[in-house]
Order: C-alpha cells, then sequence, then structure tokens
C-alpha cells in the first residue's frame, strides 16, 4: 500500500472520529442552566476575541472596517450582512488607502 493511501485512510480515520466524538460530546452537554447559556454565548465571545486581535494589530483599513461593519450590525440585525459590509470595507480600505 503506497504511502499516500496509508495518509488519506489516516485522515479519513481522524476526521470521522472527530465528527463521531463531536456528535457525542454534544449529547450530553447541558440542555438547561448556567453552562448551557455559558455554551450558548460562546461563537459571539469567540468571534469577539478574533475580532479585537485583528484590531489591535491592524491598520486603518481593519479600524475602518470595523466600524462600518459594526453601524451595519446596529442598523440591520443581519450577520451575513454585517460580514459582507466588513469583508468589503477592508478590501477596499486596503486597495485605496
Amino acid at each position: 500500500m503506497p504511502e499516500q493511501w496509508i495518509v488519506i485512510a489516516g485522515l479519513a480515520a481522524g476526521t470521522f472520529a472527530i465528527r463521531i466524538g463531536g456528535y457525542l460530546l454534544g449529547a450530553r452537554l447541558p440542555k438547561t442552566g448556567g453552562w448551557a447559556r455559558a455554551f450558548t454565548a460562546l461563537p459571539g465571545c469567540l468571534i469577539s476575541a478574533l475580532l479585537a486581535v485583528i484590531l489591535v494589530q491592524g491598520s486603518t483599513a481593519e479600524w475602518i472596517a470595523g466600524a462600518i461593519a459594526l453601524i451595519a450590525a446596529l442598523l440591520t440585525r443581519n450577520l451575513p450582512v454585517t460580514m459582507i459590509a466588513g469583508i468589503a470595507t477592508v478590501w477596499c480600505a486596503r486597495y485605496f488607502l
């Protein structure tokens, strides 16, 4: 068996293990209580942390895009619109500034 097939089989087994592990772990997570609320808030917290790092390390383009994305989020309350506004703004600001 060539090395490539061993690598492919190993990666497939790893992917399957991660997926089934996530399903089994997710079935054991609490549905009510403080931990359930914490897990519900986790995705937003992670995005905020990533955004904070990008802004701290970023240039003017990132700050402008962050401001435009914040305005879009407050006006529309729509995540895809907010993401499109931020991505388009950072692209334009990097290109034109």
